[in-house]
């Protein structure tokens, strides 16, 4: 019925840093199953709402009929080293990115151990935007797979209204966690207020600048950026600095974290090779910790916040199957805030919702994060 634009959509559509029909084709090579994958086509989109219309054998939770969302992880579980966390399944793959038939279509293909149930009080288009960046947020920072986030935390989130830092957001909050939220816009320090942060930095305001050039970072931007953060928080540094732009401001996050402080990383959105000082990491004991989406155990739980109306999802602009092109587009050039939706067989906006009591008694916070 509906789907959401990631920034995996926008790699695979710039072909960078490579085309993902390499992917197809090594998995094709998995199995007779699997080579229905490898094709001169590839249906993206890691993001769903929708219908079950048919089940395979085997499959005994789900049935036709039930309205569900998918999440985006895809595993096979015939190794032992996923099932303490399917993340680490070495036949891992993110759905609709490294598989083929994802949500951007009428028709998707899922596994059994994607789905989840989609949110009574939601459109289609709502119930599919949170999908992928929740559970990511979720087990970068909620997790104990990621930075097991505590009360009076305080967490850098860089991106804060975006659709990844949103959630990150939206769950400090809620988790008694004091965020710093960075965005590049007035407009989208109004999504971050709306959302109920306090503390927050225009970095095109402020006009920090990290780098001099292409080859050398400005140290002493880091410093400013720093100082910026202490004088916000009454003289804290960060507890987590939530990281996903990667190049352009992985140095800086290395530098403002606290001593042991953590840097979670879960993308590279400005460039994937990054460059810091050490000095600041060893010397003061800060921890970089890798994070990948999330398992099955995580999305759900991510899911079910979602449902409980704790999380909300922040769409800001929804476009037709059709103009899927404009709509990578946008969140390629950074011209959105929140997600992008794609209507898929859903004729129009607003469609889907089946609990309206629900709706009703949630909808100020619902209308809030919408096309704001």
């Amino acid at each position: 019925m509906a789907s959401a634009i990631n920034y995996n959509s926008v790699w695979t559509s710039i072909f960078e840093p490579v085309s993902t029909f390499s992917f197809l084709k090594r998995y094709g090579r998995v199995s007779e199953l699997t080579r229905r994958h490898d094709l001169p086509y590839h249906v993206i989109g890691s993001d769903l709402s929708g219908v079950v219309l048919r089940t395979g054998p085997g499959v005994n939770k789900w049935k036709p009929g039930d309205e569900v969302v998918a999440h985006c992880l895809s595993v096979e579980l015939e190794d032992a080293e996923g099932h303490d966390d399917t993340m680490l399944d070495p036949q891992q793959r993110i759905w609709g990115f490294e598989t083929n038939f994802g949500g951007l279509a009428h028709l998707a293909l899922v596994k059994a151990n994607q789905l989840m149930p989609k949110p009574g009080h939601l459109t289609w288009e709502e119930a599919a935007s949170p999908g992928l960046v929740n559970s990511t947020a979720y087990r970068q920072l909620v997790s104990k797979n990621g930075a097991a986030m505590k009360q009076g935390d305080v967490v850098l989130i860089w991106g804060a209204s975006g659709g990844l830092g949103s959630y990150a957001t939206q769950m400090a909050l809620n988790g008694g966690a004091i965020p710093v939220c960075v965005v590049s816009s007035a407009d989208k320090a109004g999504l971050c207020r709306a959302m109920g942060a306090e503390l927050i930095i225009d970095r095109a305001a402020e006009g920090y600048r990290f780098w001099k050039d292409e080859n050398e970072q400005d140290p002493k931007e880091w410093q400013r950026f720093g100082s910026r953060i202490r004088e916000l928080t009454g003289g804290e540094d960060p507890d987590i600095v939530f990281e996903h732009p990667g190049r352009e401001t992985f140095g800086a996050s290395v530098y403002v974290a606290k001593r042991g402080g953590l840097i979670v990383t879960c993308a590279s959105t400005s460039g994937f090779i990054h460059s810091y000082d050490n000095r600041y990491l060893w010397m003061n004991l800060k921890r970089i910790i890798g994070s990948h989406f999330a398992n099955y155990r995580e999305a759900w739980e991510a899911n079910r916040l979602i449902d409980k109306g704790m999380i909300h999802p922040t769409l800001s602009k929804t476009y037709p199957l059709a103009e899927t092109g404009q709509a990578a587009y946008d969140v390629h050039r950074n011209l959105h805030q929140g997600k992008v939706g794609v209507l898929c067989l859903a004729p129009e906006e607003g469609l889907g919702v089946r609990d309206a009591t629900k709706r009703e008694r949630l909808l100020p916070a619902v209308n809030r994060f919408r096309n704001v």
